[in-house]
């Protein structure tokens, strides 16, 4: 990871909560798991302790993911003002020349759900968008091909 990771002020409090659930709740399930794993006997041949463990490899993985992120994240706070130009925290609507217009939610990379309408300021539609005003046309190179998009709203 080398360049610092972007979160908006929703998405590192979604991840907190993430983060406060695992620390606490996931890890004592599994914990739980772990201990009737081992009563059950030999561990070698024992499925539900080799998953366990692997499972808690995972946990603690996704632990360290959070906490990485969370203390080295740039945090996007909204500050009231409304945006002159495209940049992660702003809603922003697009149109690609004979169809309807899409608004995107602008966010950091890890926070990215594109299905909802969350884009990644690193994805190419994003990194195309950023830093351009209402009414610029912008090019996105996307897997597909090129797409030209008119920015009609930002906010």
């Amino acid at each position: 990871m080398s360049e610092q990771p972007v979160l908006t002020a929703e998405g590192a409090q979604k991840l907190k909560k993430e983060l406060e659930h695992l620390t606490t709740t996931a890890r004592q399930e599994l914990a739980r798991r772990l201990r009737d794993a081992v009563q059950q006997g030999d561990l070698s041949e024992n499925a539900d302790y080799h998953k366990a463990k692997e499972d808690q490899g995972f946990l603690e993985g996704r632990i360290q993911e959070l906490e990485y992120l969370l203390k080295n994240a740039i945090i996007v706070e909204k500050n009231g003002d409304p945006a002159d130009v495209v940049q992660v925290g702003v809603h922003v609507t697009v149109q690609e020349e004979d169809y309807p217009p899409e608004t995107y939610y602008v966010v950091g990379a890890k926070e990215a759900d594109p299905r909802n309408g969350r884009i990644s300021n690193e994805s190419p539609i994003g990194r195309a968008l950023m830093g351009h005003k209402v009414g610029d046309r912008v090019i996105a190179e996307t897997p597909g091909g090129k797409v030209l998009l008119t920015i009609k709203k930002i906010e």
